[in-house]
């Protein structure tokens, strides 16, 4: 080989290793620290389902503890192409300059992951309202806004009076697709199963430029509602993107195939607006739920 070649063939092997060893396009942060949930085990495993994508590295800002000093909380969020909250109800208020970074960070354009519990935080907060458009407990009632209900092929709001956030015992149930054409229900199947898990009803909140994704069936006969209940939402807000889960109550939850999939891709979309990620062989169906251990 001559001496150009082989410059050039070292030059092309440079390039390969160079992209192999790269680091993941998109950045995440998973903010926890307080939460009437199990937050300091299911951060870990959301961590690593994003970056077992390849699509992600992901860094972590947690809280000072309840009741201690929060003013020095500051992630900053515009270093990221999204964020994920962990951070739930009954935690302290964000100082003003860290919710203000927040709102500028989605009005600008930026991503947004509600997970689970993370409905439940800020219930005096008018913007994180308007993010996550539907939310519960935390003294959330009709002032609030309206709940949101699937009903005859449609979302309906109904603005009966009464609390905001309820669920019954955990159990399993399907989610239906409602809007197949979204990216990230995109190749789903149209009904699949998630395993046990807290199915929540009676959300409620602003519920502006809310597209609802998925819904589950709440049963009367397991504390529900006797309606279709949103699951999977996204919202814009601002130039933002905001994909809303109310899936994964603890770590048993999130070994659910339904849930793992349907939040890579959500977190995808709230990065970028679009989904590349393939459906797994092991999705579930209508029938049963899969799981991973």
């Amino acid at each position: 080989m001559s001496y150009r070649c082989w410059v050039a063939a070292l030059g092309i092997w440079a390039l390969m290793v160079a992209a192999a060893t790269a680091a993941p396009p998109l950045k995440a942060l998973i903010v926890d620290g307080q939460n009437n949930h199990y937050w300091k085990q299911t951060t870990p495993l959301l961590k690593q389902q994003l970056e077992q994508t390849g699509l992600f590295s992901v860094d972590v800002a947690t809280s000072p503890p309840k009741g201690q000093d929060m003013s020095g909380f500051r992630p900053d969020f515009a270093a990221y192409d999204v964020v994920v909250s962990n951070y739930g109800g009954g935690g302290d208020p964000w100082p003003e300059e860290t919710k203000k970074a927040l709102e500028d960070y989605m009005e600008a354009g930026g991503g947004l992951v509600i997970y689970h519990s993370a409905n439940n935080a800020f219930p005096e907060w008018k913007q994180y309202n308007q993010m996550i458009a539907v939310g519960g407990w935390g003294g959330r009632n009709e002032k609030d806004g309206p709940y949101v209900r699937w009903r005859d092929g449609k979302v309906v709001f109904d603005m009966t009076p009464g609390p905001g956030g309820s669920h019954g015992p955990q159990h399993e149930f399907q989610l239906v697709v409602r809007r197949p054409d979204h990216p990230i229900t995109k190749g789903l199947p149209e009904v699949f199963m998630h395993s046990a898990d807290e199915l929540y009803n009676r959300l409620r909140g602003p519920a502006k430029n809310l597209t609802v994704l998925a819904t589950a069936f709440s049963p009367k006969d397991k504390s529900g509602t006797g309606e279709h209940e949103p699951m999977l939402m996204t919202i814009r807000y601002g130039k933002g993107r905001v994909f809303h889960t109310v899936l994964g109550h603890a770590p048993k939850q999130l070994k659910s195939v339904a849930f793992i999939v349907t939040f890579q891709r959500g977190a995808q979309w709230a990065a970028t607006g679009k989904v590349t990620q393939k459906v797994p062989d092991d999705f579930p169906g209508p029938d049963k739920p899969s799981v991973r251990e």
